[in-house]
């Protein structure tokens, strides 16, 4: 029984939760007033929308794919929210609707065309980022009341960013994890001629993987702009990378479909806590994305460890 707890792939499983404490551990040893409700709410103030725009992230890797314009279509969303759903609702709600159905066309021009994914949507991120200048030239707008009322909620005991992240990570786990349909979803991606030969469309799997991307990523535009309460093109350029490298942080993987909602979000908070642990180090800014992408190689190099030690059994 013991072997089996520490068996590699539980190991694997349990990287992305150990990683997060080894980095709270060191976080509340440094400033230890950050071990209270307003100093985790404080620290994880960004941790929503970068889970949601990972998660969106997670969808395209479920596929063997990588989504190059998820930084700018969350700004996108954000620069709609911040104009088009304050002055024009139903223009702003038929806007916000019309990328997730890009997203989707999306996703059936990368299966029929076979064109790389990468290709598509480094080139999208121009669209998205064009649109969302021609909306708002320079920084400004306003929230929308509904986004502001529900990012500054404060729930008792537990800060909000936690809570809202659990809650995102139970239901996509749920949805893709245990359900039968979430099944299907997984196996385009690790073993698509099996999902084709049992007759479902890969056709419309891809495209309702990239409309689930479409659709995480709007969340994450619209809990941005309620937590900034204005908008600006630019502003969620970093949640490209920072996407990827949660949903690799927590465990997944670039092929084979290999996925975890719950490891995904675990690995957004780790980033996000990772910017306060290099600021209490007295880092600068300008090395901090370097710091970050060190960490990332340090869980990654463990992840091999396991996967090699999991090869040998």
């Amino acid at each position: 029984m013991i072997s089996n707890v520490f068996s590699p792939r539980m190991l694997r499983a349990l990287l992305p939760a150990f990683s997060l404490a080894v980095l709270l551990i060191a976080i509340f040893y440094l400033q230890p007033r950050t071990m209270s409700y307003f100093g985790l709410n404080l620290m994880l103030n960004l941790a929503v929308p970068i889970a949601l725009a990972t998660i969106a992230q997670m969808f395209f890797l479920a596929v063997n794919d990588l989504d190059l314009s998820i930084g700018a279509y969350v700004g996108f969303v954000a620069c709609v929210a911040g104009t088009l759903l304050v002055d024009t609702p139903l223009i702003g709600i038929a806007a916000l609707a019309g990328g997730i159905l890009a997203y989707a066309v999306l996703g059936a021009l990368v299966h029929l065309r076979n064109v790389p994914s990468i290709v598509v949507t480094l080139g999208m991120s121009f669209v998205w980022l064009g649109i969302a200048i021609l909306l708002l030239p320079t920084p400004g707008g306003s929230a929308p009341g509904w986004t502001r009322t529900l990012m500054s909620y404060s729930p008792p005991y537990v800060p909000l960013p936690i809570l809202a992240a659990a809650i995102i990570g139970l239901v996509v786990h749920f949805g893709l994890m245990r359900t039968s349909y979430g099944a299907i979803l997984r196996g385009a991606g690790g073993n698509p001629r099996a999902i084709d030969r049992a007759g479902w469309s890969l056709l419309r799997v891809k495209m309702t993987m990239y409309a689930f991307a479409g659709f995480f990523g709007m969340l994450a535009g619209l809990a941005l702009i309620g937590l900034t309460t204005s908008a600006d093109a630019n502003i969620a350029l970093r949640y490209t990378l920072l996407s990827i490298a949660g949903a690799i942080l927590g465990g997944s993987e670039f092929t084979g479909g290999r996925i975890s909602p719950i490891g995904a979000v675990l690995g957004a908070i780790t980033l996000t806590l990772a910017g306060s642990f290099l600021a209490f180090l007295r880092i600068s800014p300008d090395w901090q994305i370097g710091a970050q992408g060190a960490v990332l190689i340090v869980v990654l190099a463990l992840r091999a460890l396991i996967n090699r030690a999991e090869h040998r059994t």
